[in-house]
């Protein structure tokens, strides 16, 4: 109800908010406060948020400003509300403009967003409207990132635009009390988007029809390429273990898991365990897929979804399509659980086109389930886990991109390029960094290109023009060249890649680097200031450097990438570095071919094409093949992931651990490279551990056994590193960081021994520890270097 005027006018007020609050129905909600206070004027989008001019007694302006933020919609995020007096004008009424041209765009569009529970009830309702619709949606829910195509964000600037509402539409649209009052994409059966099914050598459908024939060739084991709103995926019936293995061959996937989609937590719990963090997770607005522990003694499911691994990833349906093809009460039995996964050819981007996937998803589909919605901005699924009761994302794309990280410090116009693998790249200017969407690995010519459009895209709804290009040291990363293909005169800042994995803990944890923190790094691959391969990385860090405390010892990497294929080339090369015999009763040995094993050891001896690494991710690949684990990876980390689903069966085990011998040596050159005690870098020798898991191996251990006193020795190895460090350096915080952190056990083991002595631990809560937070890193690492310059240029 409209308050009664009261006083006489007093005043009139600017308002400009800024924030997340374009696509959410700010404006509406604008609308209905003023009209509650009594107060008159107009509201508009601009490129910088939204402005609002409004007259009325002070009193009631100033509960209109206080809330604006404290009652926002539910899908906002107010960051600032700031007002300037304007001449009285005596306006009546309140009135929604149309966006305001021009200017500076510095609004924040909002990722997409899951179906609400109110569309999804009329979604079911067969008396309603849009019954069925399968583009349903409000101000509270539906696409937002994925159709924009310019700001400020309204219909014109959506791929929405080329669907005029039909009469009913627009009334909802312009009505103040209803939901979808001024909801961009709103539509219905009359006005919307729509359906289509093709399927080669079968007539085709449209509409309700091509959902219902969609269910019945999953039912029949079927594999569809279905148009998402960020992208194509393909599915299949999770129940049908044919359908799953042909799509696993089709998509020359390896063993890589599979994603599954359930109608509801209750579907997927007799396979998974489920706390109240994770349901929380997968009932959320951004409904990415969550990984979660397999439960001990459930029903099997099909060996090709997710085999060896510890975990199934798991995503809520969150487009009104999905809940379609899952089925509504009523509907005939059909498939109650699906795979779904990136309708893409290994390696390559996501599809998002209509006639591209007619040909390039031709030889894995049977049929595409389309629209005629077209897609602005790809955006796979998100992939999020639990650790500690905590977000540990390991993807972020969809329902978090682009919403930015927040700053500790302001950086200048920059654009960081991050890295090869799970590329996402990094816009930042103020106190603001935007990351992409996941773009994928850069090895493919159509990922490249899809990096450029995606760079182009983002540039444009953010309004940053870089100034400052930030890339890796690598000097063959594919990212790296296309940083200086495109520098244009721009000074390039090339950034050690564990340094930038540092920083990226650091930034999102809003340290300001006063002071130095203990980084431990451990990933896969990074290239080292020595021209070794890094990746078992202690590094005293801040934002403007860092200096080498300490790392695993180098050990050869025999053919590069054919051994990260094969761990059994990487437990043997371990084994030379460490002076133990290939004896047979070793299972790496055992796996390696005898005309193979005869050129290996050559190789070694001769070390021909052996670059030293000091890695820890190859240690975990090593460790896997000793202990007769994974000896073949079809996919990047199977071997560590198998290791930790071998060790999670024996977490409770408490026999003799392991330990890593630890003590100053030299670089690969000889000479010390670091600044542990005495100026030379700690190097901490795993022969030890490989040694007493021979002797356990020998002595009739199971593998699990050995897995887990694997991650205990290595969450040993970080606690007796970081204790010297405190003491010599006099620094408390430690950041967990770089991809081998994305395990669950080795994670929560470090942490808490690490508390235990008191330390404060920074793990990743943000972006992902592996590459795909790299950007975030290089970003800041940039800034301050260009900073610094600008200051002594000044002096």
């Amino acid at each position: 109800m409209t308050l009664d005027q009261g006083p006489a006018v007093h005043e009139r007020r600017r308002v400009a908010v800024r924030g997340v609050v374009q696509g959410v129905g700010f404006r509406p909600f604008v609308h209905k406060l003023a009209t509650e206070l009594g107060l008159h004027g107009q509201v508009t989008n601009t490129g910088e948020g939204v402005t609002a001019e409004v007259e009325g007694h002070p009193d009631r302006l100033a509960d209109f400003c206080r809330r604006l933020a404290s009652d926002a919609p539910v899908l906002a995020s107010v960051e600032s509300v700031s007002h300037r007096p304007l001449p009285v004008t005596g306006d009546r009424g309140f009135a929604i403009l149309a966006s305001g041209p021009g200017g500076p765009r510095r609004t924040l569009i909002p990722p997409d967003v899951a179906t609400c529970a109110d569309c999804l009830a009329e979604l079911a309702d067969p008396a309603d409207r849009r019954y069925r619709h399968p583009f349903i949606t409000c101000t509270n829910c539906g696409p937002r990132f994925t159709i924009v195509t310019a700001l400020p964000y309204d219909r014109a600037n959506t791929t929405m635009a080329g669907f005029p509402m039909c009469p009913d539409c627009a009334r909802e649209y312009g009505d103040p009390a209803d939901r979808r009052f001024h909801a961009q994409p709103v539509a219905c059966h009359a006005c919307g988007p729509v359906l289509t099914l093709t399927a080669p050598g079968g007539p085709g459908a449209t509409g309700s029809a091509a959902v219902a024939r969609a269910r019945r060739l999953l039912a029949a084991g079927a594999i569809l390429a279905v148009k998402g709103i960020g992208g194509y995926h393909l599915a299949c019936d999770a129940a049908d273990p044919r359908a799953v293995a042909l799509l696993r061959r089709r998509k020359a996937r390896g063993d890589k898991p599979f994603a599954l989609m359930a109608r509801s937590p209750a579907e997927i719990e007799p396979y998974v365990r489920i706390d109240r963090a994770e349901r929380e997770l997968l009932t959320g607005p951004a409904r990415p897929i969550v990984l979660l522990r397999r439960r001990p003694g459930g029903p099997a499911l099909a060996a090709e979804i997710a085999p060896r691994s510890p975990d199934l990833g798991v995503m809520l349906p969150y487009t009104p399509l999905h809940h379609l093809l899952l089925g509504l009460p009523g509907d005939p039995p059909g498939p109650g659980l699906l795979v779904l996964t990136s309708g893409n050819l290994a390696g390559e981007p996501i599809v998002t086109d209509d006639a591209e996937a007619l040909v390039r998803l031709a030889p894995l589909a049977d049929a595409w389930l389309a629209h005629d919605r077209p897609i602005q901005v790809p955006c796979d699924d998100s992939v999020v886990r639990i650790c500690d009761g905590e977000q540990l994302p390991v993807r972020r794309s969809r329902g978090y991109a682009p919403l930015p990280v927040t700053l500790p410090v302001p950086v200048r116009a920059a654009l960081a390029v991050g890295g090869d693998l799970k590329n996402t790249f990094c816009l930042g200017e103020g106190r603001r960094a935007w990351l992409s969407g996941h773009i994928g690995d850069m090895d493919d010519l159509a990922t490249q290109r899809a990096f450029g459009r995606a760079v182009d895209q983002l540039g444009g709804i953010t309004g940053v023009t870089p100034g400052l290009l930030a890339a890796d040291r690598h000097p063959g990363y594919r990212s790296t060249g296309w940083a200086r293909r495109n520098a244009a005169g721009r000074p390039l800042v090339q950034v050690q890649h564990h340094h930038a994995h540092i920083a990226a803990a650091m930034a999102e944890h809003g340290l300001d680097g006063g002071r130095p923190v203990i980084g431990v790094a451990f990933d896969g691959t990074g290239y080292g200031d020595d021209g070794a391969v890094w990746g078992g990385e202690v590094l005293l860090a801040d934002y403007d450097g860092f200096r080498r405390y300490a790392h695993l010892r180098y050990a050869p990497l025999p053919g590069g990438d054919a051994t990260v294929a094969r761990p059994y080339r990487m437990a043997l090369a371990q084994l030379y570095a460490a002076g133990i015999p290939w004896t047979p009763d070793l299972p790496c040995v055992a796996a390696c071919p005898p005309d193979e094993l005869r050129l290996l050891a050559r190789q070694l001896e001769r070390n021909l094409n052996c670059v030293p690494t000091s890695s820890m991710g190859r240690l975990f690949d090593a460790a896997a093949s000793l202990a007769g684990v994974c000896q073949l990876a079809g996919y990047e980390a199977q071997a560590a992931i198998e290791l930790e689903a071998a060790a999670v069966a024996h977490q409770d085990d408490e026999g003799p651990g392991y330990a890593f011998a630890l003590g100053p040596g030299p670089g690969p050159g000889g000479d010390g490279d670091g600044t542990g005690p005495g100026g030379v870098p700690l190097v901490a020798d795993p022969g030890p551990v490989l040694a007493a898991m021979a002797a356990d191996l020998r002595a009739g251990a199971p593998p699990g056994l050995l897995a887990v006193r694997f991650h205990r020795a290595v969450a040993g190895l970080v606690r007796t590193v970081c204790r010297p460090a405190r003491e010599q350096h006099g620094l408390e915080t430690v950041a967990l960081t770089g991809g081998v952190f994305a395990n669950l056990l080795l994670s929560s083991l470090c942490a808490r021994e690490l508390r235990a002595d008191g330390f404060t631990v920074l793990r990743h809560r943000l972006v992902p520890p592996n590459d795909g937070g790299l950007a975030l890193g290089q970003l800041m690492v940039a800034a301050r270097l260009a900073a610094g310059e600008a200051e002594q240029a000044q002096s």
